[in-house]
């Protein structure tokens, strides 16, 4: 069955980094478009990053663009998330999901920025 296992969330100050990883199991991973969502409470939802089935292109939030970075590893069905020059407005829980949101989602990590 489909398994998303996100990890590497915490809390970091403004201007600080953090590596998002996500496991994934159950389906095909290496041809399948991946993307990056967070979501904040009382809000929808919203993608952040999306990357080509082998890695080759890449898409990102106008919010996040210059500071955050895609990547996976398909020997490793593992995604990525490197986020640099971390804004307060990045605090959310992250998720990562195939670009066409497969169920079931994962339980997502908690990026919390603040000083």
């Amino acid at each position: 069955q489909v398994q998303l296992v996100e990890s590497g969330g915490g809390l970091v100050q403004p201007g600080g980094s953090l590596r998002l990883s996500c496991a994934a199991s159950g389906f095909t991973f290496r041809s399948r478009v991946m993307s990056w969502y967070r979501q904040v409470p009382g809000k929808e939802r919203e993608l952040v990053a999306t990357i080509s089935s082998n890695g080759g292109s890449t898409n990102y939030a106008d919010s996040v663009k210059g500071r955050f970075t895609i990547s996976r590893d398909n020997a490793k069905n593992t995604l990525y998330l490197q986020m640099n020059t971390l804004k307060p407005e990045d605090t959310a829980v992250y998720y990562c999901n195939t670009f066409t949101r497969i169920e079931p989602w994962g339980q997502g990590t908690q990026v919390t920025v603040s000083s």
